[in-house]
């Protein structure tokens, strides 16, 4: 259940991606972190997905004769992308858009069996610490995730399902909000389609405008945006202008906070220049002289660190330092976390 908001904390809201769940795998699989082949055949990012999804879709002959002569023979790094760009066209494709949201859905649940799922932790330990936390009160989580590791996480630490905000609102929980729906969700008793981010506007449509209605307005109520395995990909502009509405209408901007990976060149905070308040991973709860984050592992992606855990490690024990966290020895993931 939602706490009653105290105005004088700090209010968050979390974005996960694809990158989060990845980071669930890394973690589970930390010795097979040097083996390209594990990662190209379990991985969950979307260029390791939509390569898998692409080769299948040809091996099987699934793509239209209209649209099979347009797919490179070096096949696709972003299948999202791609299928927002047939909608889009009008193109008489339509079997082609169905084998391939059929085919991500098996590709990622496959690769998300029950017996993995139950070993995953670092979603359940980011609400646990939220569920034990005197310092910063949780409003909301966004995904855009089609899996369910979140929602099983929601499950988890709060014993009830997850008010997904599909049509009216339950005030007494905290939402979670697939801005791109999901595999197991269902919406006036059938099974809701994916939507696939990029130039489409499909999310003004039902149940979707709930939804991303729902996500603006607790951006709107936000003070920090923490923002977890997504690189704010400049396709998705449906989640950038989103942003950027959340800023107009609190005529001010929050804070974002990019827990990524965080090389020397970085230069998210240029790209995004009309977010103002963007802070790289080594910036977060501190400055351009460094956070709370230590690690130097997290500048460099090819060391095959965890971006996710880095800085949930780093920001629990910053949080246990403050006596910030209350009954932790009660807890379960947060102190699995620290062990491991």
């Amino acid at each position: 259940m939602a706490k009653i908001i105290n105005p004088q904390i700090p209010k968050i809201v979390y974005l996960f991606g694809a990158g989060a769940t990845h980071a669930e795998l890394v973690n589970l699989y930390p010795d097979e972190i040097a083996e390209g082949k594990f990662w190209s055949e379990n991985g969950l990012l979307m260029t390791d997905v939509s390569r898998r999804v692409c080769e299948k879709a040809r091996n099987h002959g699934l793509f239209s004769t209209e649209i099979s002569p347009l797919i490179s023979s070096a096949g696709l790094s972003n299948i999202e992308l791609f299928i927002s760009l047939i909608k889009n066209n009008g193109t008489d494709s339509e079997n082609t858009i169905i084998n391939l949201e059929r085919i991500i859905e098996n590709d990622i649940s496959s690769r998300l069996p029950a017996q993995r799922r139950r070993k995953f932790y670092l979603h359940k330990s980011v609400l646990e610490l939220h569920k034990h936390s005197t310092s910063e009160q949780l409003i909301g989580l966004i995904s855009l995730n089609y899996d369910n590791v979140l929602d099983e996480a929601y499950k988890a630490i709060y014993k009830e399902t997850p008010d997904y905000c599909l049509s009216s609102r339950q005030p007494n929980k905290i939402p979670l909000l697939k801005l791109h729906g999901g595999f197991d969700l269902e919406y006036r008793g059938h099974k809701l389609s994916i939507l696939t981010p990029g130039i489409n506007k499909n999310y003004l449509q039902l149940p979707y405008n709930f939804v991303w209605g729902r996500a603006l307005e607790i951006l709107i109520e936000c003070d920090i945006l923490r923002i977890i395995g997504c690189s704010l990909s400049q396709n998705d502009t449906g989640l950038i202008d989103l942003f950027f509405k959340a800023h107009l209408e609190r005529g001010k901007p929050f804070e974002i906070q990019m827990i990524s990976f965080d090389p020397p060149n970085n230069s998210i905070k240029e790209q995004y220049g009309f977010l103002p308040q963007i802070r790289r991973a080594l910036e977060i709860e501190g400055g351009i002289t460094g956070g709370i984050i230590s690690d130097p592992k997290i500048q460099d992606p090819t060391t095959g660190a965890n971006p996710f855990k880095i800085w949930l490690k780093a920001k629990i024990q910053k949080m246990l330092a403050k006596r910030a966290i209350t009954d932790f020895r009660d807890t379960t993931y947060l102190e699995k976390l620290l062990l491991n």
